[in-house]
């Protein structure tokens, strides 16, 4: 058998979705077929409205949502949850569990199925269960994926080292902070959010990215008081206000430091940083990386 033959037999691919991304109304951008991935198969899609069932699946999934706020249940009867997903929210289904799912709305993702071998690589070669979320959001699995998409976009053989590298970050940061009972995305009893009321709270946050923004404000934009706003949110988004926009505030810093001119000086400003160390250190303790090494990779 010859080499491009192993490598053939040896990738992963759509038959490792068990159909989610054959479904009629999956429109496909792009994907890492043929690439020769071994550990991560990665697709870049539209979505249309569905309500399916898919059986348990030999791969872990992770999808980031690139649109949205959209409503997304999961499971059935009692036990049912929807959340309002926000544009940036993960949904995590970990592999060997069967999955019911209805999706509200047009939405724009990327998925990332992963292997239990790679998971367990990063995880010093344990087992790592990992749990289900819907809209959980994690500023370091987003800038990966988004990373992977545009080396799948601009695929050149010798970026192999750097995707393995990427897909080794992205296996160690599920395995480190979506095992289960690391945060559970449906502990809390509470209602969450509307998705008109959740759209309304991140436009206002976007808006006012650079500035202090207190409760009151987001409270406000909710129709809600002060407590209800911060139950009610964290219920949706799975965090508290002030570490969602921590959040919102280093995605925007990551796009500016790999598409802008502007300094990490002025970046850290424009982001609602006090000063350019605020950014690096805070970057470095939730994203495992610095300004200065986003802006190197591009």
């Amino acid at each position: 058998m010859s080499v491009q033959g192993e490598a053939a037999l040896a990738e992963l691919g759509i038959a490792h979705t068990v159909g989610i991304l054959r479904q009629p109304g999956v429109r496909p951008r792009m994907s890492s077929s043929g690439l020769g991935w071994e550990q991560l198969y990665l697709s870049a899609q539209e979505e249309q409205p569905y309500h399916a069932e898919f059986a348990p699946a030999p791969t872990h999934l992770v999808i980031l949502h690139l649109s949205g706020p959209v409503t997304v249940r999961r499971g059935r009867g009692r036990g049912a949850r929807a959340r309002a997903v926000p544009r940036g929210g993960l949904f995590v289904q970990p592999a060997g569990r069967a999955l019911d799912v209805e999706l509200g709305g047009r939405l724009d993702t990327i998925h990332a199925y992963l292997t239990d071998e790679a998971l367990c690589a990063a995880n010093d070669g344990r087992s790592a269960e990992l749990s289900e979320e819907v809209g959980t959001t994690d500023p370091l699995i987003e800038q990966l994926v988004l990373a992977l998409e545009g080396a799948v976009r601009n695929w050149e053989p010798s970026a192999r080292t750097y995707t393995d590298h990427l897909t080794g970050m992205l296996a160690a940061q599920l395995a480190r902070q979506h095992r289960a009972g690391a945060h559970g995305p449906w502990r809390s009893p509470e209602a969450g959010l509307s998705a008109r009321q959740l759209n309304a709270v991140r436009e206002l946050m976007e808006q006012r990215l650079a500035e202090p923004l207190p409760i009151a404000d987001l409270a406000a934009a909710a129709a809600l008081s002060a407590s209800q706003f911060t139950r009610q949110f964290r219920a949706s988004t799975g965090q508290p206000p002030h570490q969602f926009l921590l959040g919102l505030r280093l995605e925007q810093a990551c796009r500016l430091l790999r598409t802008g001119t502007f300094s990490i000086r002025e970046i850290a400003v424009r982001c609602g940083f006090s000063h350019q160390e605020h950014l690096t250190r805070v970057m470095r303790n939730r994203m495992g990386t610095t300004p200065a090494a986003i802006r190197r990779a591009g």
